[in-house]
């Protein structure tokens, strides 16, 4: 069988989603916003797109630039009137303006990264924070002695990316939980055997997430673990081991299911990741839009949040996941 890698898959998916949406119809019913160009997207894209087929609707996709791109991307959607807006917002707090005046115009709901104090109607997605106790977990169960780590992580501005982080930090310190901590990036943490020497980010770029990992490398040449946190991470953690001859030496715990990740962990070369759904990040956004555009409000629960549990994934259900993700993606066969 010919295998088909989510990279090679990427460019023309993106591409179409930004050109055409999802080329049902010219004028989009309802969006679905990302906060980046990535795999993880794709997966996201596919599951609008199967909802849109379900539910007989347009939904048009879009994957931003960065955060000047993402706010023109509101302002373009509302220009051409669309029914709802799902957004993963890049800077949840120092957008709140722009996205309060989207929800005044049109249903409004966030996926994936919250805006909490904003006007949205619903958050999809997981608990962040617990999400990355689970990644905490992994790494104690991968390193039991303890050791030396570097934190790696797109940017630190969006909700789910603190969370996520603090998250980790505190299951490996063995603190008591408490989601609203927050510690700098800069910070050197110690306790429970670990050491937390770094937190890198790279502004969600691959080349500057490799770039991160082949500094730390050579900062820190008695580094024990590599932690990765957004999608396209541990694959840049994976290329910048392989460089420097040190795949094997380095313990590597992914976030997500980029390809390069999930055959890492069949090599040997990552001990696990967690992971979120995205394709039910896309597919319930649509279908709660759609219903949202109807008029029937029974789709937002009283929390405000529709939970979507993430899970650990490892060499004993790692080929099972797999199987189920290209189906998704049509790569079945």
């Amino acid at each position: 069988m010919h295998r088909t890698t989510l990279s090679v898959l990427l460019i023309p998916l993106v591409a179409l989603a930004m050109l055409t949406g999802c080329g049902r119809e010219k004028e989009p019913t309802v969006a679905f916003v990302t906060n980046g160009v990535a795999s993880f997207w794709v997966l996201a894209q596919a599951g609008a797109n199967q909802a849109a087929e379900d539910l007989d609707i347009n939904v048009d996709v879009r994957m931003p630039d960065g955060l000047v791109d993402q706010n023109r991307i509101i302002e373009d959607l509302l220009v051409n009137d669309v029914l709802g807006i799902a957004i993963s917002p890049i800077d949840g707090v120092n957008q709140n303006t722009k996205l309060n005046e989207a929800a005044a115009r049109t249903h409004l709901i966030t996926h994936d990264s919250d805006a909490p104090e904003s006007n949205r109607e619903l958050y999809i997605g997981m608990d962040n924070y617990t999400a990355g106790r689970l990644c905490g977990e992994l790494v104690r169960e991968a390193m039991p002695e303890g050791g030396q780590i570097v934190i790696f992580i797109g940017r630190l501005e969006q909700e789910n990316a603190k969370r996520r982080r603090q998250g980790v930090i505190d299951e490996l310190l063995g603190r008591d939980a408490d989601p609203t901590r927050y510690d700098s990036p800069d910070a050197r943490l110690e306790g429970n055997g670990f050491v937390i020497l770094d937190t890198r980010t790279d502004d969600f770029t691959q080349v500057g997430s490799q770039t991160q990992a082949e500094d730390v490398l050579a900062l820190y040449p008695e580094i024990d673990g590599m932690i990765g946190l957004f999608a396209y991470n541990p694959p840049a953690i994976l290329n910048a081991l392989r460089n420097a001859g040190k795949v094997g030496e380095v313990t590597v715990v992914g976030f997500d299911e980029d390809e390069a990740t999930l055959e890492g962990i069949k090599a040997g070369e990552v001990y696990g990741t967690v992971v979120q759904n995205p394709y039910m990040y896309g597919y319930e956004s649509v279908r709660v839009l759609a219903a949202l555009a109807e008029g029937d409000t029974s789709v937002i629960p009283a929390s405000g949040f529709l939970d979507i549990p993430a899970r650990k994934i490892l060499p004993d259900n790692v080929e099972a996941f797999h199987a189920d993700l290209k189906e998704k993606l049509g790569q079945g066969g």
